[in-house]
């Protein structure tokens, strides 16, 4: 169990990224208050928890009841992603947030917990495609698929732990620095988005 364990617990890492996406956090938090993002941090950290233990008890009959393969899971979490890196390299999610929320009243940032901190950051294609792969291997059986489980939580709770340290970063740096940020980091996300549309087109047209 403790193989199963361990190598479950480096794949997960090393796919959800938890220091990764730390800084991208950071990014899409900013503007809010400290509450607005540990607010976030959990409600994003728990629904992506949801979703990955769903698609660990039932993801393959779910996906394949209803016709959609892992490539096109990898294509659509690609194309989400390609979409929020455009608006942060323009800037046009600022514009728009400053715009929702004079309309609003509302100082805060729209919520980012859903997506994409939930989807596609936490729980992507990536994440998904791995839990799925490690829960079907019936090698080490029950006690396999939780140790699997474990370690997916586990890596969960590094990411959370992560985020939460993350926001102090916030405090620390200006508006100006804070737009840099933004801009630089939509441009890594456009790369991670890119491999993702890679890779479903490249695994649909090879397989």
């Amino acid at each position: 169990m403790e193989e199963i364990f361990i190598t479950a617990f480096a794949s997960l890492f090393v796919v959800i990224d938890p220091l990764g996406i730390a800084p991208v956090f950071v990014a899409l938090t900013e503007g809010g208050d400290r509450e607005f993002r540990r607010r976030m941090a959990w409600r994003g950290t728990l629904l992506a928890s949801a979703i990955l233990l769903f698609f660990a008890f039932v993801g393959r009959p779910f996906l394949d009841t209803l016709g959609i393969s892992i490539d096109a899971l990898k294509l659509a979490g690609g194309l989400m992603l390609l979409l929020l890196a455009l608006e942060m390299v323009f800037e046009k999610r600022t514009a728009r947030r400053e715009s929702s929320a004079e309309r609003a009243g509302d100082e805060h940032p729209e919520d980012i917990s859903v997506f994409p901190l939930a989807i596609p950051l936490l729980a992507g294609p990536g994440a998904i495609t791995t839990i799925i792969l490690l829960m079907a291997d019936p090698s080490g059986g029950w006690a396999g698929r939780g140790a699997v489980l474990v370690a997916l939580l586990l890596v969960l709770s590094i990411s959370l732990v992560t985020f939460l340290l993350a926001g102090r970063i916030v405090d620390l740096v200006g508006r100006t620095t804070a737009s840099i940020i933004s801009r630089v980091l939509g441009i890594v996300l456009a790369a991670f988005a890119a491999q993702f549309i890679i890779d479903g087109l490249r695994h649909a047209f090879l397989s």
